[in-house]
């Protein structure tokens, strides 16, 4: 029996085991996911070492870029990110490589690109994670200027909650929350951004899915902003890893 499964801490948040056992089922597969909640990203090859059917990863909190070192090779997307969500293991005799791959920016692109309007120029993008980079690159690919926004000043590039004032509110009117804040049990919180500036033709997208609607979206809302959240993302995201790790042009030596 193949084995798939997935990385990072804590793990009881995660869709992922659910979404592929199911999928295993329905479609008859004989395979099964595993989640693996490992406190340092040097248990990752523990994991590779003890599971010798495992075949493919996915990668989530915190460690999306600690991986990265722990690789053989990336792919183009997770090079110009610098974040993996997807990693497929090849095993040959005694040598294993591990690619990883980036199927975030695919999920993110694919399900808000029918939804952007040609007023949508510029993205505010709230979070600098993982997650937050890949939304930097798909926004970038669908030709929109992004900004990332942080709770402290890292660098001239990034702004401040402080420094979000009524202009760039204006002129910004594309929001992508890529951070926890709002998730389930914290679901009376949310980003600490300038709610009364937004309008009808602001556009916020939380990446958050649990719960459905988040405070972001709901304060979005009674302001008339289009909202969505990232349910759709997660599984075009995790349909593509299953490409990913798959389809046959993928069977090449790493």
């Amino acid at each position: 029996m193949d084995r798939y499964g997935l990385i990072g801490f804590p793990l009881e948040h995660s869709f992922s085991k659910d979404y592929f056992n199911n999928k295993f089922a329905a479609e008859g597969i004989d395979a099964e996911y595993v989640n693996f909640p490992i406190a340092s990203i040097s248990e990752l090859k523990n994991v590779i070492q003890n599971n010798p059917d495992l075949k493919g990863l996915n990668v989530t909190i915190p460690y999306k870029e600690q991986v990265i070192p722990y690789l053989d090779k990336l792919n183009e997307d997770a090079r110009l990110i610098g974040a993996v969500n997807v990693i497929r293991i090849k095993r040959k005799k005694k040598k294993t490589k591990l690619k990883g791959y980036n199927s975030d920016i695919i999920g993110f692109k694919q399900s808000i690109e029918p939804l952007l309007k040609p007023y949508h120029e510029r993205a505010l993008i709230l979070g600098t994670g993982g997650a937050a980079k890949a939304i930097y690159y798909g926004l970038q690919q669908l030709g929109l200027k992004a900004t990332y926004v942080s709770r402290q000043k890292k660098s001239d590039e990034i702004l401040t909650y402080s420094e979000l004032t009524q202009e760039v509110m204006q002129t910004h009117n594309l929001i992508v929350n890529c951070t926890p804040v709002g998730m389930w049990p914290k679901s009376d919180e949310c980003p600490a951004i300038p709610y009364q500036w937004l309008t009808s033709k602001h556009f916020l997208y939380d990446l958050l899915y649990n719960p459905d609607e988040t405070l972001f979206m709901e304060k979005g809302k009674e302001q008339g902003a289009f909202v969505k959240n990232g349910l759709e993302m997660l599984l075009l995201q995790a349909f593509a890893g299953w490409m990913i790790w798959t389809k046959e042009k993928n069977n090449e030596e790493l």
